[in-house]
């Protein structure tokens, strides 16, 4: 089972190319934190402009620099159900220990139950490793119903879901009906807290990157049932991760890494980094959190 706190790790540019270097220093100083492992090519990993080459170097590196106990979660979906086999079984070769496959999108009004079983089923026959479903409706537009992940849950390689939608009681009922051992993640700090009163068994949490400590001290607390520590924690995190979400985005999320010692670094293109005004704007609200100084 899959517990604990995730980074979706950000994919570190130069001059539009990926420096390893600055991975490697990242992870060397998150491999220094309580986080469970790290999840590669996902949305804040800017997936979506990478080439195949890279993806599979990306996890390569990854696995090369993390900290043995740490696991290993690779991003590796498409809509085609021969390529997201293929990309995660080569992941798999790679290092990583999951596939998170996105739930395909392209024919979105077509998604439904009949066809996101056919999808999931057909690409968790034929992968060498685990496969967390990956929900994250603001992205694709397709919201995959508790139903139909009760009924994945029940194909022996389908072992989890992150669910990156804010809803509580969509992952309320989720939660109510896979087994206990399926794992439950949430996929962003605004609700991590109230997740974790419902069932999940962590997080995927983008602001993980930039601030490991606390994502991982807000799950720690709550395991040892000091529920009111740990919810002052999520009530400190609610605004500075709405700004590295849904008002900066990934662009934020560097930025503020930058201004934490990580390498945030620059976009890749079409994205676009944020200007100095944006900067001190996304700083003024992680300083009103007491989340830097």
């Amino acid at each position: 089972m899959i517990r604990g706190i995730f980074p979706p790790i950000t994919t570190p540019f130069s001059n539009e190319e990926i420096t390893f270097d600055k991975l490697k220093e990242n992870i060397l100083r998150w491999n220094k934190t309580g986080l469970s492992g790290y999840v590669v090519m996902g949305s804040n990993g800017e997936s979506a402009f990478l080439t195949r080459e890279e993806k599979i170097k990306l996890v390569e590196k990854v696995k090369k620099y993390s900290a043995s106990e740490k696991t290993i979660i690779a991003g590796t979906g498409s809509d085609s159900v021969k390529e997201t086999i293929s990309l995660s079984n080569d992941a798999a070769k790679a290092g990583a220990d999951y596939a998170l496959i996105l739930t395909p999108s392209f024919y979105q009004s077509q998604m439904k139950h009949k066809e996101l079983i056919d999808y999931f089923s057909k690409v968790a026959d034929k992968i060498k490793i685990p496969l967390l479903i990956y929900n994250v409706p603001k992205f694709t537009n397709v919201n995959i119903s508790a139903g139909t992940v009760a009924k994945l849950a029940e194909h022996e390689n389908i072992t989890g879901i992150k669910n990156s939608s804010e809803n509580i009681a969509d992952l309320t009922e989720i939660i109510s009906v896979v087994p206990n051992n399926f794992s439950v993640l949430v996929g962003t700090a605004s609700v991590l807290y109230p997740g974790l009163t419902v069932g999940a068994k962590g997080g995927i949490l983008a602001l993980a990157n930039a601030i490991p400590e606390e994502c991982v001290d807000l799950y720690g607390l709550f395991i040892k049932e000091d529920f009111i520590s740990s919810l002052k924690i999520q009530q400190r995190l609610v605004k500075p991760n709405k700004a590295v979400t849904a008002s900066f985005g990934v662009p934020g999320l560097k930025a503020i890494m930058d201004l934490q010692g990580y390498y945030g670094g620059p976009v890749r293109s079409p994205l676009q980094n944020l200007n100095q005004d944006e900067i001190n704007i996304i700083k003024k609200i992680f300083m009103e959190a007491n989340l830097i100084k």
